[in-house]
């Protein structure tokens, strides 16, 4: 274990539940350990579901240059310079049809690109009931010039039989080339999401387009998080890194399992482990 972790060369780090406590702050010491690791060599980035645009203040908080992994892979940015190295949009086709469907079924729904999340006056309820953390809502008078580009489109709603018809009715034989996740919420037990994205992108897909674009072998990194949304991530050859409070299935998979949760820093916790290992000849 001691020379895997000196040979490592690039850590990714989930976000919310892992690199963030609670309160939405980044620990004291992950970021001077983090510093000191770029100065050896270690480069960093984020995997997260977040919107790109709700990733930078973190980047900029480590100067990070490394570009971003957001929407779960849907889109890998550069936080310094802007440069997007992938990005996997909605068919317009399939967002035209959900808008239909969320029309004619009265559910809110919301259409994100890179930078905002858009709504119409009519799904006003979007900025209150949606869990995108950090994200920049705009509302629009018509979500149809933003119909293109569309990297997700979300359903909200407390009618499960709609959600789940409409659910069905974008997934396979009807639809084709969409991933679609309907998952009922954490906050507000009567409210269900339905998420749309275009298929092939995943936090691992995204990770390893990164790491190719970086040339960096995959052996020579590492991954850490705390949610199932990690899980694609753990199956590559990455050194598999779990906080504390990950989910069972992260901590039984993992490599290395923290004794201090995001609440704890425990990233800092294995970034000490790194540092000391690059430290002793």
């Amino acid at each position: 274990m001691k020379n895997r972790l000196k040979k490592l060369q690039f850590i990714l780090f989930d976000v919310d539940g892992t690199l963030l406590s609670d309160e939405g702050n980044i620990g004291s010491e992950t970021i001077r350990l983090t510093k000191e690791l770029k100065q050896r060599g270690v480069q960093f980035s984020f995997a997260s579901g977040r919107l790109h645009s709700a990733l930078i203040g973190f980047a900029d908080q480590l100067e990070l240059q490394v570009p971003l992994i957001s929407l779960d892979g849907c889109l890998i940015k550069s936080n310094f310079d802007g440069k997007v190295i992938f990005e996997s949009f909605v068919k317009e086709k399939y967002v035209t049809k959900a808008v239909n469907y969320a029309d004619k079924f009265l559910l809110n729904i919301a259409l994100c690109h890179t930078d905002a999340i858009y709504y119409t006056e009519r799904n006003s309820a979007v900025p209150q009931i949606l869990d995108k953390y950090g994200a920049r809502y705009e509302e629009v008078e018509s979500l149809e010039p933003f119909y293109n580009e569309t990297l997700e489109v979300v359903f909200a709603g407390d009618n499960k039989n709609s959600i789940n018809f409409i659910y069905n009715r974008l997934t396979f034989p009807y639809a084709t080339g969409l991933n679609t996740s309907m998952f009922k919420s954490q906050r507000k037990s009567s409210l269900y999401y339905l998420e749309v994205r275009r298929k092939g992108s995943s936090k691992r897909t995204g990770f390893l387009r990164l790491l190719k674009y970086l040339k960096i072998k995959v052996r020579n990194s590492a991954v850490i998080g705390d949610w199932y949304n990690d899980l694609s991530l753990f199956k590559t050859n990455a050194l598999k890194v779990a906080v504390a409070n990950a989910v069972p299935e992260l901590r039984r998979n993992a490599d290395i399992t923290t004794s201090g949760n995001n609440n704890e820093d425990g990233v800092a916790e294995f970034l000490e482990m790194v540092l000391k290992a690059k430290k002793d000849k």
